[in-house]
């Protein structure tokens, strides 16, 4: 029953995206009636031309050749109006995956972070890229032979009874058959389509992060192990494939068995009335002409199953698409929200209260109040809540309760655009846009000038390196490309920063992939950038931080201290053992005299 809704919700869903196009659709379907109505007129003239063969002596070839030469032209005619018809089709087809593409890319835009942490990179890939192609395929097959199917039944219908209603009337007897048999086939395809699309989902993100990661697999000698895990979900892939292949393959064979029955028997009935037993008698070529439209009346419903097989894994892949769609987007920004201009950086956390899952708790009852101008350094063990911390200031998450305000206003009355256009940010993790250097250090200014990007890579000590790629700063360069240490891209990441310098800054481990001599002039530059400016200060290696104005050490998601590097070393608590665990035993006292 639940199959049977998201079947029909898919199908309400894809009749809307085609009803923007309904001008093309129109004239698609008017150039399939005239294609069919001149495809059926053609057994009408040859019909002719074989009862213009009376006999020995007796052949009109004349006459004969006047009435090929008919059939020439209008197969011409037909030819031409079927290339224009799927021109129009592909055109319909492309233009609504299109539309679906880019709203199901749109709608990821405006998703919560929290959405995009717990999928598989791999199946949301897979529903924009195969989900939505596996949905062009079944459109297309639409679109070229539904219509056309559809209106050749009912043509030939409309012929074959102005020829001979009583041999029409076997045809007609016989169809429920071969309906009957598409409809039950169908029914049962559509769920093992979709576990067909799962399961090509999963095997999509397990090819994407081995590819993603082969430097660890490798490392770590996983070959094997990864090897096993794509066995496996190749194994699943099969079996779905084979089931679903398996009971939509059988409907051609059913229906063209269906279909011979009704030849047999228009022929059988035929040739009975042409002997003229049932009171009225039809020519020869008469006939023929019944026989060939008996066999375009079946022909369509082979295909029409063949389009309604495809119909049901195009609209199970559609089905997660549509899901993809329908997710919750993230919370909109208020009517009245605030759009933050040139903050001063006084930030105030009161009493929050967060966690990524109701079931686990990680931060609760912080409290905080950062004047402008500080630097704050946030520092602890793995999992106490840095990272989250940073997510909350930046309001890639909301709080659970309490509140984060900025210049004395919550940040969820600010706009979310402008709250992080005043925030500067370096992350441990890098990411590279596919383009050039230029426009890799001008993503937070896109207008910046020549000079301004050569400035600012200077400032993050990038620029040397980059003169030394292929074409400088017009090198272009991706996350999957290689040519770039780690390290190198760091400093790109570092150089936006210093060409669009905001109010606040947030550095999350922002050296940690750099050699200990860049390291020590990024940190003078940091320096300077800092100065006035609010800043975040993650870090782990803890003698880059004795500068910050206060240090907050995090354990389990509260703030345990808080001071000075010196007062926090003379308390000996969390931060001095933290502090002292990162040098050798030798080294701890005069750390502490430090």
């Amino acid at each position: 029953m639940k199959t049977n809704k998201a079947k029909t919700s898919s199908i309400k869903r894809v009749l809307k995206y085609i009803k923007k196009y309904s001008f093309l659709l129109i004239i698609s379907i008017l150039l399939a009636v005239v294609t069919v109505g001149l495809t059926l007129y053609i057994p009408i003239v040859i019909g002719d031309a074989i009862d213009l063969i009376v006999g020995k002596g007796f052949v009109q070839l004349d006459k004969i050749g006047t009435l090929l030469l008919n059939v020439g032209i209008i197969s011409v005619i037909i030819a031409l109006l079927q290339w224009v018809m799927n021109t129009i089709n592909n055109k319909i087809t492309f233009l609504i995956t299109r539309d679906v593409r880019n709203e199901a890319f749109d709608k990821i835009e405006s998703l919560p972070l929290k959405y995009i942490d717990s999928h598989q990179y791999g199946d949301v890939v897979s529903r924009i890229i195969t989900d939505v192609d596996q949905l062009a395929d079944g459109l297309l097959m639409g679109f070229t032979q539904l219509f056309t199917g559809i209106t050749t039944i009912v043509g030939t219908l409309i012929f074959m009874l102005t020829l001979s209603p009583i041999i029409t009337l076997v045809v007609v007897a016989l169809t429920p058959l071969s309906l009957l048999v598409a409809s039950f086939i169908s029914k049962r395809t559509y769920s093992l389509f979709k576990v067909q699309s799962e399961a090509r989902a999963h095997q999509t993100s397990i090819i994407g992060e081995s590819i993603g990661n082969l430097k660890v697999v490798k490392a770590f000698s996983h070959e094997d192990e990864t090897l096993e895990e794509f066995d496996l979900s190749n194994e699943k892939l099969k079996k779905a494939s084979i089931k679903a292949i398996f009971f939509s393959s059988l409907v051609n064979p059913t229906t063209r068995f269906v279909n011979a029955l009704v030849y047999a028997g228009v022929a059988l009935v035929g040739a009975l009335v042409v002997m003229g037993n049932f009171g009225t008698a039809i020519t020869v070529g008469a006939l023929s002409c019944f026989l060939s439209y008996a066999n375009q009346y079946a022909k369509p419903f082979n295909e029409i199953s063949g389009v309604v097989t495809e119909l049901q894994s195009s609209l199970a892949s559609a089905a997660r698409v549509f899901e993809l769609i329908d997710e919750e987007p993230q919370i909109p920004d208020n009517d009245d929200a605030l759009i933050l201009e040139n903050a001063r950086g006084s930030i105030e956390l009161c009493d929050v209260k967060f966690s990524y899952s109701p079931d686990k708790e990680l931060i609760k009852n912080l409290t905080l109040r950062v004047e402008q101008g500080q630097r704050i350094a946030i520092v602890g063990p793995t999992g106490c809540g840095k990272t989250t911390l940073i997510n909350l200031l930046m309001r890639f998450y909301d709080v659970n309760s309490g509140s984060i305000s900025v210049d004395g206003t919550d940040i969820r009355n600010i706009t979310r655009h402008s709250l992080r256009k005043n925030y500067g940010m370096v992350l441990q993790d890098t990411w590279i846009k596919s383009g050039t250097v230029r426009e890799n250090i001008s993503l937070g200014k896109p207008k910046a000038t020549l000079d301004e990007v050569i400035a600012a890579a200077k400032a993050a000590h990038a620029h040397s390196f980059i003169k030394r790629l292929p074409n400088g700063y017009d090198t272009v360069i991706s996350e999957e490309l290689g040519g770039l240490s780690q390290g190198q891209k760091q400093l790109l990441c570092i150089s936006r920063i210093m060409l669009s310098i905001p109010p606040m800054l947030i550095l999350d481990e922002a050296t940690s992939s750099i050699d200990t001599r860049t390291e020590i002039k990024i940190q003078d530059a940091f320096a300077l950038l800092m100065a006035g400016r609010t800043s975040f200060i993650v870090a782990h290696r803890l003698s880059t931080i004795k500068e910050a104005d206060v240090i907050l050490v995090m354990n389990k998601g509260n703030i345990i201290e808080q001071g000075s590097h010196k007062e926090l070393l003379e308390k000996k608590g969390f931060y001095y053992n933290l502090y002292n665990s990162q040098f050798e035993p030798g080294e701890e006292q005069n750390n502490e005299k430090n």
